[in-house]
């Protein structure tokens, strides 16, 4: 298989018809072998029933169907688990991603030997206050903690080696950052393709403002595990041994004060320095256990999917 495509989707049974015949006008006119792989993230509209009827006209086109709306990073998870192609490309299914930038996506992971290819929108039809401006002050964020240098980490079409996909795991809102993701598994061929931003046919967003504050919020949390995921004593154990280090200091030059400067002075329990002093200490405890309860952790999960798929058109032995 050369090529899968991946579509996670939710309430966009109007946009579907017209986006596979768009997928299929394309990818009939190479030599490519491909399937589509719709992810139906808890539709309550009749997105499963279109998604149905895709299948019935066309056997390279399946559906996975989830239980409820689990959130588009584990739809992705759930297709890249399924994904069988040597590039898997990924795009929305609100008609804003244009199919037509497939063929060229392809081609370029397979002559440049590049691992992932990012779709940068450099011209967008959305709301310049409400998705415009934020996604700018989103992504240079992005730039400067990540250090990998792309216009539009949230753009929904991206192309990928298939190890790529194979490699990581995409958990709560990741979805932003899989080219992050992907550097850290040791991917780091990562181009960037300007592609054509479509306005929106049908429907409305799925997305509102808060997904850019979640957007903050999931940066610090992956700055957070590329660091100290792996060993979090190393952070917790640090500081909370520097924490109890200064507060016993502190404890015991009062002490040593009241025994040897001032004998007649107040009592240790009557300086507040002392109370200082004890809840520093006790917060350097609580980090330190906080770290080694953290080694536990890391050291016994496992990865189970965080997902329930109620239905699949697709058999996968």
């Amino acid at each position: 298989m050369n090529l899968s495509i991946i579509i996670p989707l939710l309430n966009e049974a109007e946009s579907l018809p017209e986006l596979h015949g768009w997928i299929l006008s394309e990818l009939n006119a190479t030599n490519l072998t491909f399937e589509i792989i719709f992810i139906d993230d808890g539709s309550t509209d009749n997105s499963w029933e279109e998604i149905e009827k895709l299948h019935q006209s066309h056997s390279a086109t399946y559906g996975i169907r989830f239980s409820k709306n689990f959130g588009k990073s584990q739809a992705l998870h759930a297709g890249f688990a399924q994904a069988i192609g040597d590039v898997v490309v990924t795009l929305d299914a609100d008609l804003q991603d244009a199919p037509s930038e497939i063929p060229n996506l392809y081609k370029r992971i397979i002559a440049e030997d590049l691992d992932l290819i990012s779709g940068w929108k450099k011209k967008r039809y959305d709301s310049l206050f409400f998705k415009n401006i934020p996604s700018k002050l989103f992504n240079w964020a992005a730039r400067r903690s990540s250090g990998i240098y792309l216009h539009d980490f949230n753009c929904g079409i991206k192309a990928y080696k298939k190890e790529v996909i194979k490699s990581i795991e995409v958990f709560g809102e990741m979805h932003r950052y899989i080219p992050v993701l992907a550097a850290h598994a040791g991917f780091n061929k990562i181009g960037e393709q300007v592609v054509v931003h479509q306005a929106r046919k049908f429907g409305v967003t799925k997305f509102g403002w808060i997904r850019f504050v979640n957007g903050f919020l999931d940066l610090i949390t992956l700055s957070f595990l590329n660091k100290f995921g792996k060993r979090p004593m190393h952070f917790f154990g640090f500081w909370g041994s520097l924490m109890f280090f200064i507060g016993f200091s502190a404890a015991l030059y009062l002490g040593i004060d009241k025994i040897y400067i001032n004998i007649d002075g107040r009592l240790i329990a009557e300086r507040p320095e002392f109370y200082i002093a004890l809840t520093t200490m006790i917060l350097g405890t609580l980090f330190f256990i906080a770290g080694f309860l953290g080694e536990l952790w890391v050291g016994q999960q496992n990865h189970s999917q965080r997902y329930t798929i109620k239905r699949s058109l697709k058999s996968y032995e």
